[in-house]
């Protein structure tokens, strides 16, 4: 890189986006941060925007503008521009950068992550819901405007960085790994009466509440495979999940002359990130480099699906099509929430899921995002019905 890239980081306050700035902060004479948005941390944004002296911070959550705005007015002779709720993270989307950093969480992300991508910049993509539920949307907007789709999730980084373009045909599967969470190769019977701090104590990754539930369900790496499929054109057939929990090997890619090309790295996500900011280059980051001798050793075995039927579901979802992703999407995050609060046990999420699918699961395609946003409000209503009854 000759010269500057801008860059726009949308869910700036989050553990990716400040994942995101750590390494910006690395390398100020690559990057100039535009825009900067949060949901409603109006103080950790505003520390972001001054030090990183961005020109745009939006902050989603209307109630939070007054104290924005007072914020950004005590800082002397610091020209910031500021605005307030969902249309305005879209604005910080449609600035003038070179790279947008999506890191939104939840459907929020859906209307960012097309701005970004309809005006061709190039979009580093933390926001799992954009594929899962608008993959058919993203892709053709992609194609129309020749914007660049990088992912930042570590397994499809990983596949990212192997995958041979030019060769999609000598492209035998995908094979994604999963941690197995923490309650790999427990029983049914095992997880009836398990809590959410037993959920939450993810055996290698530090992540935010929901992620780490999806972890311990394994339905964070079935909505991983939908994604999957969108961001590499494969159909469902050729792609494979292996529970490997060391989480040293991010992902692989099975080709038809038996070669199998993976990415290995510490479990962080700075890994990744830095890859997506530094493609099609490479940058240094803090992380240490893995000691395979140190390891001792590397293991894999399948997933048990009828102990973790999240994975059929999404696979199910996925061959379904149409609107079937919207459900389950929805489905899920409801159940979750419901289960941190206490409300269903932690088997109860896939149940949830599996009416919800059956019920509203139809193959008719969302036709743009405001169907989408419609579609995810009917199943969550649904949801929140059945878990009452």
């Amino acid at each position: 890189m000759t010269s500057p890239r801008s860059l726009a980081v949308l869910g700036a306050t989050g553990s990716i986006g400040t994942s995101t700035l750590d390494l910006v902060a690395r390398y100020p004479e690559l990057f100039r941060v535009e825009a900067l948005s949060a949901q409603r941390n109006v103080t950790k944004l505003v520390e972001l925007a001054v030090r990183f002296r961005a020109p745009f911070v939006a902050i989603a959550d209307h109630r939070s503008y007054p104290a924005l705005k007072d914020a950004i007015g005590t800082k002397m002779g610091c020209a910031i521009e500021c605005a307030a709720g969902p249309d305005a993270v879209v604005e910080a989307a449609r600035r003038s950068s070179d790279l947008v950093m999506s890191a939104v969480t939840g459907l929020a992300g859906l209307r960012p992550t097309m701005a970004a991508i309809k005006r061709g910049a190039s979009v580093l993509l933390a926001n799992k819901e954009s594929l899962v539920c608008a993959g058919a949307l993203m892709t053709a907007a992609l194609r129309q405007s020749g914007a660049a789709l990088l992912p930042v999730d570590s397994e499809h980084n990983a596949i990212f960085q192997v995958f041979e373009q030019k060769g999609r045909d000598k492209v035998h599967s995908l094979v994604l790994t999963a941690s197995g969470g923490p309650f790999r190769g427990w029983s049914l019977a095992q997880m009836q009466g398990v809590t959410a701090a037993q959920a939450l104590a993810h055996p290698n990754w530090t992540m935010g509440k929901k992620i780490t539930i999806d972890s311990a369900t394994m339905m964070n790496k079935g909505l991983e495979l939908i994604e999957a499929a969108y961001l590499f054109d494969m159909p469902v057939d050729k792609i494979d999940v292996v529970v490997h929990p060391q989480s040293i090997v991010h992902s692989m890619v099975n080709y038809v002359d038996g070669s199998v090309l993976a990415q290995l790295g510490q479990p962080d996500m700075r890994i990744p990130i830095s890859y997506a900011l530094g493609w099609p280059e490479r940058l240094h980051t803090p992380v240490d480099p893995i000691c395979l001798a140190h390891l001792g050793q590397l293991t894999f075995e399948k997933p048990d699906e009828k102990s973790f039927p999240a994975l059929a579901l999404a696979r199910q979802a996925l061959q379904a099509g149409g609107a079937a992703p919207v459900v389950l999407n929805a489905a899920n995050e409801v159940a979750v929430a419901a289960f941190l609060n206490k409300k269903i046990p932690f088997l109860s999420i896939a149940t949830s899921v599996t009416d919800a699918l059956a019920a509203m699961g139809g193959d008719d395609a969302c036709a743009d995002i405001d169907d989408v946003i419609a579609l995810d409000s009917a199943v969550r209503k649904r949801v929140q019905n059945f878990i009452k009854t």
